[in-house]
């Protein structure tokens, strides 16, 4: 009886990978998930927490910027097994501006900018799938999940340090609206309170008002009253983890619908309107094209939901 003998699958072996100009100001653990595309993102980390990847024969952090000469072992790693990980479906998102530089574009709330904490892909995954023939894309800022409105991807390495750089340093300007509880009082109001970022004990990463954290600057501006809720504006001048969210629910003033920092029965309330989302929307940038300098204004409306509840509020008031 002829037995079937069954070829192994090639066993992933060690690369050594040296980095070129394109690569160079890259974050490490972002290299990584563009080389090794459907290998789970967790077991990138647990390779780099555990010395497996190392930058020039030594031990390095994830958040390693590489150089332009630097060599990085990359340890053999698996795929997942099939059913265990999907790969991110190609999308497509409304563009607001585009060049060869970057690209502007409207993000849904609902949505990632990308895969992690228990999403499997993002906007930026799903970008690079519509676009296989694009040698970059990055993001060159981001959003949490549930706010909608301006995001900037950024098309080459040179356009990606120049925004990081511009940002770092208190550059451009970004303007977001909010729906939130209570009468807000004052037209203008400048809230600096240092923010630090803490883990429940459940793991989930939350960000409170603290002596000890980063200092955070937002100013809010009354747009409109709708009797218990107010319609704000607010510019950030430093661009701390959930700085918006913080600041105004350590002020009184949680966002409406949400769910880290606002109230449960506010949320049900909102959703019996069919609201169910956060009211947070990113609706202006402004700031130099990261090339040629040249000054750039982006708007995007509130999203056909908020308006819808706008309205709704209106006709209660």
């Amino acid at each position: 009886m002829r037995k079937t003998v069954i070829a192994p699958s090639p066993v992933p072996s060690v690369r050594l990978v040296e980095i070129g100009v394109e690569q160079a100001g890259q974050r490490l653990d972002n290299f990584l998930l563009r080389l090794c595309k459907g290998v789970p993102k967790s077991h990138l980390y647990k390779a780099i927490r555990n010395g497996e990847v190392r930058v020039n024969r030594g031990r390095i952090g994830a958040d390693y910027r590489l150089e332009h000469g630097d060599t990085v072992r990359v340890p053999p790693l698996r795929l997942p097994a099939p059913g265990q990980s999907r790969a991110a479906p190609p999308a497509t998102f409304p563009i607001v501006f585009e060049d060869d530089a970057l690209m502007v574009i409207d993000k849904p709330a609902g949505v990632a900018v990308h895969g992690g904490s228990g999403v499997s892909f993002g906007v930026i995954e799903q970008l690079r799938a519509a676009r296989p023939d694009a040698p970059f894309l990055e993001l060159a800022h981001r959003l949490d999940r549930e706010t909608s409105g301006l995001l900037i991807i950024a098309k080459r390495r040179k356009a990606l340090t120049a925004l990081h750089d511009m940002m770092r340093e208190g550059g451009g300007r970004k303007h977001y609206q909010a729906l939130v509880v209570g009468d807000w009082v004052n037209d203008r109001q400048h809230i600096r309170k240092p923010l630090l970022k803490w883990l429940t004990a459940s793991g989930e990463r939350r960000v409170k008002v603290d002596p000890q954290g980063k200092p955070a600057h937002t100013i809010v501006t009354l747009q409109k009253r709708y009797g218990r809720y107010s319609l704000v504006g607010a510019e950030l001048r430093t661009g701390r983890t959930h700085q918006i969210r913080v600041h105004l629910a350590s002020s009184g003033h949680p966002i409406v619908g949400d769910e880290k920092y606002g109230s449960d029965e506010v949320r049900a309330h909102f959703r019996r309107l069919g609201f169910d989302r956060m009211f947070l929307h990113a609706a202006r940038l402004e700031f130099p094209h990261p090339i040629t300098g040249e000054p750039l204004a982006f708007q995007a409306e509130l999203p056909a939901a908020c308006l819808q509840v706008l309205a709704c509020l209106e006709h209660d008031t």
